[in-house]
């Protein structure tokens, strides 16, 4: 779900608490070290979240926070402010030339840099965050 943020409402919130739960506390994200990334460039997304880039050659620039049932990847169009809420159970992330993360039907694939090898503890913690809510949900019996 893309939800335009530019302005907060307070249906909005409750939606993306519903979704992907609340936010970590601020004790729980200095225990984790943080909970957001740094932004990262989008090289390359899916054909129904081309409404949200900028149309003219400008540089689209996305991060990603941790939530405890998911993440909200939050994408900057101009003067706007879109977030897309992705559950654990959704997301897939692919990591070839880049990152890429899928979910919904819809995909980001951030550009191969600085920034983005930067993030890679922050991307090794989400993978044990969506780890830990696959097993905590996880109802086979072995």
């Amino acid at each position: 779900m893309v939800l335009n943020v530019t302005y907060h409402k307070k249906e909005q919130k409750q939606i993306l608490i519903d979704l992907i739960g609340k936010p970590f506390s601020f004790l729980e994200a200095i225990k984790m070290k943080g909970v957001g990334s740094k932004r990262m460039i989008i090289e390359e997304v899916s054909p129904n979240l081309y409404p949200y880039m900028n149309t003219v050659s400008d540089i689209n620039y996305a991060n990603i926070e941790l939530r405890k049932n998911g993440i909200l990847v939050y994408i900057n169009k101009g003067l706007q402010n879109f977030t897309w809420a992705l559950p654990y159970y959704q997301l897939v992330i692919y990591k070839t030339n880049g990152t890429s993360i899928h979910g919904q039907g819809k995909f980001i694939h951030f550009k191969n840099t600085k920034t983005l090898k930067e993030n890679k503890a922050f991307f090794s913690k989400m993978l044990d965050k969506k780890i830990d809510y696959d097993e905590y949900y996880n109802f086979q019996d072995l």
